[in-house]
């Protein structure tokens, strides 16, 4: 998933007004959760989050699934090797060139837009979801509220719950949206923050539509990466200019240089 820290904190400067301390009070289960959710409310209220976004959050529920993925993150412990292995890299790769193949045009276009080149595309979105093929099961809202509200990451998560109302506030996502245990949305896996900051119209119709378009979620994820700093037909393997972008992309080096490794595989 998108790392996400400066997108965090700048979301919260912008939200909260200050970037200080927010006066919610953080727990370490779910027994405050619902008090900090009216806290939390008059923030958001304050910060310009409709009644759309307000009532997404007075419905979300503490997760216990999100805080049990939240302390077991046990892959990124592993070796390089490893990594790829419980990963499936092998199998990323060969699909990957296929569907590189596939969807020639698309990914013309967008690095034609971007400058960002098939390969490490294709090895993200295969690393995130399967190439779409599961995108997770857990309320966008909820996981993302349960992590704010959660002392451990409440500064991270804070501005992208923010972020997750606004979406729903704009139609982009509803309250009944799922992802991933963190609160990561669509194919490859956006956080709100990162929808909100980077998602883009790739196929046309006037939306952004991360989980239903491969196009607006491919080329979201290519938008994000020249933000970070892509630089068109530069390298981007560890040391190359580029690999500075896949690691704003994600914090562990095992996966930073698992999508540097797949992406040129892919790329040939």
């Amino acid at each position: 998933m998108p790392n996400g820290k400066l997108i965090a904190s700048a979301l919260l400067a912008v939200v909260l007004g200050t970037g200080g301390a927010h006066a919610a009070q953080c727990g370490n289960n779910s027994s405050g959760f619902d008090a900090w959710k009216q806290s939390m409310a008059q923030e958001a209220s304050r910060a310009g989050v409709g009644q759309r976004g307000l009532a997404a959050l007075q419905g979300a529920s503490y997760s216990n699934a999100t805080i049990s993925a939240d302390r077991n993150q046990k892959s990124f412990k592993y070796s390089l090797e490893k990594f790829m292995q419980v990963r499936g890299a092998a199998t990323i790769v060969s699909r990957g060139r296929k569907l590189k193949a596939q969807n020639a045009q698309l990914f013309s276009n967008i690095e034609a837009r971007f400058g960002v080149p098939a390969g490490p595309l294709l090895a993200i979105w295969g690393m995130e979801t399967a190439f779409g093929g599961y995108m997770g099961d857990t309320n966008l809202i909820s996981a993302t509220a349960t992590l704010a509200y959660d002392c451990r990451r409440s500064e991270f998560f804070t501005g992208h719950l923010m972020a997750a109302l606004q979406l729903v506030d704009r139609g982009v996502v509803s309250t009944s949206s799922v992802g991933a245990k963190h609160g990561e949305l669509g194919q490859t896996q956006f956080l709100p923050g990162s929808v909100l900051r980077y998602g883009v119209d790739g196929d046309g119709d006037g939306k952004i539509d991360l989980v239903r378009s491969r196009a607006d979620a491919l080329a979201s994820t290519a938008n994000f990466l020249r933000a970070h700093g892509w630089r068109a037909g530069a390298g981007y393997q560890p040391g190359q200019p580029n690999y500075g972008a896949i690691q704003g992309w994600n914090a562990a080096s095992v996966y930073q240089q698992a999508i540097a490794i797949m992406g040129k595989q892919i790329d040939g």
